[in-house]
């Protein structure tokens, strides 16, 4: 499920969205102080007499971005927004390509490896695919699920489409025919909320799941090789350590192998160590913040970026100190970009508090023991009323004993 804030990383580009704007700069120092803003409730829209692609007419929404996300290069990025728009964009220099309608609101997105695609997940349970190379053209239904889609991934060589659902299951489809499925990855116990395809070991997959585990698999064969809980890394003392939470975002760092997941509403970072040759994940460190955590994303080569609900430290940046994640607060980089936030906090200051959606995806529990005791009680209850209320009244030596039929005329006979 999308959120309504989040982070981007490619390269050196950052990208900060929050309500229906977006900023974008650079990390480096190097680069001129540029920023571009983008605000999709001036972007095109379809007027209600227009239909989507599914013939339906177009309602309007808050133009909230749901999804965004840059192509492997940096060179595109893309968004969503609830006013069922996809909007593409040319990041050197930053322009707006174009503004496309989708069928159904959409919960994730992403680039093939050949940027020469979009695939876009929706609620719906569909995945449709639109053109980059043109990029007003209309979108291609590729697949279907029976289940809302929280997550949609490629393989590095663009042969495999892995789409994740609400009902505890990962697909893995052939992208040249996405009817032809090669496996399922199963054994989540709650809904799949994110998938991560590993780029420097493209045959291994990362997977969160609202059952609070980040799994490990080999999802050509569909064979799970680790499951790690989360609470193996969790205080028990803290407050939050007993409450429901779904992963938001699995981000990863090619240069060490690490592993780094942002939680729906929690003040924390988790931070892993993939160790590929024994296939299995090694839980290294719990980050705890002061104020909730929006999102998270590594810059190879620079660190961890963490974007936070605090309108004076909005971006904490991590490196990595004698095998501990430590914050760099001196860094020129980070100081440059949290002063470009601080003056759009307006964008992200309506997000606080707001939930993503992962709540309302847990399966419901029902405990029919407890009712079904509960009823039998108030019946045994009912039936002993209803005997005391037929029982004859007590005489004055006690309870007066039933006669049976001609046993009183017998009794008065001399």
């Amino acid at each position: 499920m999308a959120s309504s804030v989040g982070l981007a990383l490619c390269g050196h580009a950052l990208v900060v969205r929050g309500g229906s704007r977006f900023l974008a700069t650079s990390t480096s120092s190097s680069d001129d102080d540029s920023l571009f803003i983008y605000d999709c409730s001036a972007a095109e829209k379809k007027s209600q007499e227009h239909k989507g692609e599914d013939g339906q007419p177009v309602d309007q929404g808050s133009d909230t971005v749901l999804a965004s996300t840059f192509s492997k290069s940096g060179s595109y990025f893309v968004l969503t927004d609830d006013s069922k728009r996809l909007i593409l964009f040319r990041t050197n220099p930053w322009q707006c390509l174009s503004v496309r309608t989708v069928v159904r609101r959409c919960t994730a997105l992403t680039f093939t490896a050949s940027e020469e695609k979009i695939l876009v997940a929706d609620k719906s349970g569909d995945v449709y695919s639109f053109s980059v190379l043109e990029p007003h053209g209309g979108g291609r239904l590729e697949l279907g699920h029976l289940s809302m889609l929280l997550d949609v991934a490629v393989s590095p060589d663009d042969r495999f489409v892995l789409t994740a659902d609400r009902d505890e299951k990962i697909r893995v489809s052939w992208a040249a025919a996405p009817h032809s499925i090669e496996s399922f990855c199963l054994g989540h116990t709650e809904f799949v909320s994110r998938i991560f395809v590993v780029p420097n070991h493209p045959e291994l997959l990362l997977s969160s799941s609202g059952d609070r585990t980040l799994r490990l698999w080999e999802y050509r064969s569909g064979r799970e090789l680790h499951c790690c809980p989360l609470t193996s890394l969790q205080d028990p003392t803290e407050p939050w350590s007993d409450k429901r939470f779904a992963v938001s975002r699995i981000t990863y760092w090619s240069q060490e192998d690490c592993v780094a997941l942002s939680c729906d509403g929690l003040p924390v970072v988790y931070i892993f160590q993939l160790d590929a040759a024994q296939r299995q994940l090694v839980p290294r460190q719990l980050l705890t913040f002061q104020h909730r955590v929006w999102d998270a994303a590594f810059e190879e080569g620079n660190g961890l970026w963490v974007l936070q609900d605090c309108r004076e430290d909005p971006l904490v940046l991590y490196r990595p100190v004698g095998g501990q994640w430590q914050s760099v607060p001196e860094s020129a980089e980070l100081k440059r970009v949290c002063a470009h936030v601080r003056v759009n906090w307006a964008m992200l200051e309506g997000c606080a508090g707001v939930d993503s959606g992962f709540s309302s995806l847990y399966k419901a529990t029902c405990d029919n023991m407890t009712t079904y005791l509960k009823k039998k009680e108030e019946r045994l209850q009912q039936q002993l009323e209803k005997k005391r209320r037929q029982a004859p009244p007590s005489g004055p030596n006690g309870p007066t004993k039933k006669m049976r039929a001609g046993e009183s005329a017998r009794g008065c006979s001399s």
